[in-house]
């Protein structure tokens, strides 16, 4: 057998199973402590089209200077957008504190066939 045709037939082999993966990309959605309820909807919105598009999102949440005193208000933040996103969203990272930032990764719920 020619070892060049066999080369060649193994890169269109690998062309090919490459056409058909799918790849999930990682979106992030930051918020503050303080968010305002219009740009609050506008996040979410933007995650939920992300949601159904079938990326993961990374929701992260920066304190700045004083807001470092009360973690509690960021956290609420967080499980806010859960609570919001239960109905076709799923935690696969439950929100955790990592520095200045509370972050937490959403995926999309698995759809029965």
């Amino acid at each position: 057998m020619d070892y060049g045709k066999y080369k060649y037939e193994q890169e269109k082999k690998k062309k090919e199973q490459k056409k058909h993966q799918v790849q999930i990309k990682l979106k992030e959605v930051k918020f503050h402590v303080n968010v305002g309820d219009h740009d609050y909807e506008t996040k979410m919105r933007n995650l939920t089209k992300f949601i159904q598009h079938g990326d993961r999102v990374k929701v992260s949440l920066m304190f700045r200077g004083r807001e470092n005193a009360h973690r509690e208000l960021g956290f609420e933040v967080i499980n806010r957008v859960i609570q919001d996103t239960v109905e076709f969203t799923t935690v696969d990272q439950t929100p955790r504190l990592q520095g200045r930032f509370v972050t937490a990764i959403l995926v999309p719920k698995k759809t029965k066939p």
